[in-house]
Order: C-alpha cells, then sequence, then structure tokens
C-alpha cells in the first residue's frame, strides 16, 4: 500500500467521477453517485470540457435562440441541476468540447479542443483535484471512451494518468501535496448484457423496445468484463431527474427512459464496473466500489 494511502477508520470515503462533458455524470453511474451520497460519502464530479459542441436533442428546444446563442451557459446550468439532484460536489476541469466529428473521411478536430491538448497538459489540473479532494476511488471510461467520441478517448489518457500520478512527488511537483487514490474503475453501465435483458424483458411484457438498433451496433464493439455491481435501484428515479435536469441533451420521451422503473428495479438493480486497478487487494466480484478500502 502507498505511504499515502488514506486511514479508511479516521475520514469519509470520497468518490471522484471523472467525465468529458456535462449529462455524462447523469447517464453513466449517476445512481451509485446518489447512493453513495446517501450513505454518507462526499462525492465529487469531475467535468473535463463545458459541452460547448454538443448538438441539441431535446426536439422541444432544437430552435430555442436562446439557447443556440448561449450554449456554453446553458450547459453549465443544467450541470448544476443536475448536481443538486444528485447531491454531489461538481468541478470543471476547464477544457473545451472537442465536438463529435462526423463524415468520411472524418474532419480534423477544432484548434484548442480537449482532444488535441498534450496528456500531460490536460492531466495537471486534474492532478491538482485528486491532491485537494483526495478521493479512495476513482472511476472514469476505458480506453475506448465508452465510445469512440474523441473527448471521452482522452478523458479516458488523462484521468489514468492522473491517477498513477497523483501519488507521485516527483510528479507534477506544483499541483499540491501528493495523494493516491485506492483504486480506479471503468464505467460499464451500458453493456451488451444490460440492453438484452432490458429488450427481452419489454417484450415479454408486451412492451414496445426501442433496442433492436442498440444490440446489433454492440456487436461492432464487444463486451467489456464487469466486476463489480453496485446495487443502487432506490437511486434510479434521481438518475433520470438529473439526466433530464440536462434538457438539452435528451429527449424526454426517448430511448433513456423506456424502461419502466419498476421493471429496471426487478430485472437490473444495479450499476456495473470494470475495476482497472488497485492499491488495495481485491476479491472480485465485488458489490462495493470501496470494497478493500472500507477495511
Amino acid at each position: 500500500m502507498s505511504e499515502h494511502s488514506p486511514e479508511p477508520t479516521t475520514e469519509p470515503l470520497r468518490l471522484m467521477a471523472v467525465h468529458a462533458h456535462p449529462d455524462d455524470e447523469s447517464s453513466k453511474g449517476a445512481a451509485a453517485l446518489a447512493r453513495y451520497v446517501s450513505d454518507g460519502c462526499e462525492v465529487l464530479v469531475v467535468t473535463c470540457t463545458g459541452g460547448e459542441r454538443g448538438d441539441v436533442l431535446n426536439p422541444d428546444l432544437q430552435h430555442d435562440p436562446q439557447i443556440l446563442r448561449d450554449m456554453p451557459e446553458v450547459r453549465r446550468r443544467e450541470m448544476a441541476a443536475a448536481a443538486a439532484v444528485l447531491g454531489v460536489q461538481h468541478e470543471w476541469l476547464g477544457f473545451v468540447d472537442s465536438g463529435l466529428p462526423e463524415g468520411d473521411p472524418l474532419p480534423p478536430l477544432p484548434d484548442g479542443c480537449f482532444g488535441l491538448e498534450p496528456v500531460e497538459v490536460a492531466a495537471e489540473p486534474l492532478v491538482r483535484l485528486i491532491r485537494e479532494f483526495r478521493p479512495h476511488v476513482v472511476t472514469t471510461y476505458d480506453e475506448n471512451g465508452g465510445y469512440p467520441h474523441p473527448d471521452h478517448i482522452m478523458c479516458h489518457k488523462v484521468s489514468v494518468e492522473a491517477y498513477h500520478a497523483a501519488g507521485d512527488a516527483g510528479r507534477y511537483p506544483g499541483a499540491g501535496e501528493p495523494w493516491q487514490p485506492q483504486k480506479l474503475y471503468y464505467n460499464q453501465t451500458m453493456s451488451r448484457n444490460r440492453i438484452t435483458v432490458f429488450h427481452e424483458a419489454m417484450q415479454a411484457a408486451g412492451l414496445e423496445s426501442p433496442f433492436a438498433e442498440w444490440i446489433a451496433r454492440w456487436e461492432e464493439r464487444g463486451e467489456r468484463p464487469i466486476t463489480t455491481r453496485v446495487p443502487c435501484a432506490d437511486f434510479f428515479e434521481a438518475r433520470d431527474r438529473a439526466l433530464l435536469a440536462h434538457a438539452t441533451q435528451v429527449d424526454p420521451l426517448g430511448t433513456w427512459f423506456a424502461v419502466p422503473l419498476a421493471l429496471q428495479r426487478e430485472i437490473w438493480p444495479t450499476e456495473d464496473f470494470e475495476l482497472a486497478h488497485s492499491h488495495v487487494e481485491v476479491a472480485l466480484p465485488e458489490d462495493d466500489l470501496f470494497a478493500g478500502v472500507r477495511s
């Protein structure tokens, strides 16, 4: 165990969730965050970019001139509302959204965006936050970003760099006193298996499932290992309210809300993660992100 390891019996447990854009925290692991807040843990969401280049996905808001005129401020307000719903603390890392390039061939990323930052430059403010907040556990995305958005992939790179560097006094020496988080996880809430179970359960209940196309697309992505399933069904409603707080980014009648909450609680009452690294002894599978840290 690192010389900077915490004494878990003498201080509150702390969790840091690092995401690429505002709204990602609400669609990836939000119920687990709310559950840990309810348990008395300190939870900090870090958002790497302002989401400035995000499309308006809510059909009722797509032609709202105020939103189109001031998207950065709109997304800041949405993020604050979502954080309040979940009960989490929040920090911006301060980088500029890269946008999702489209076309064949793909166009180059815009100058100055997060996806083009050198990893060491982009990781420095996250190292600083880790050393200030002193999380025991960090969550982020796998090397594929969950899906291949350039900001998600960069978020992975920056989070892994900061996780390993924050406890090393010889790295980023101007970014505060060293602190080594004990565990690093990748969000795997949106797995093919989970979507397949939802699809089959909705069909069995006589409900129209929107997931057939999702399942077909998953053939290209494969399936990631899930090591840790956090029971958090009591917080699914808070997760949905947090996602709806990002009003520009979700259709309230869309796929995110297609599965009735009662059915979700019955067939898949967890949010799921992949353990990527640990400084403490673990026994897999787990049902707690703090397993091995609590004792």
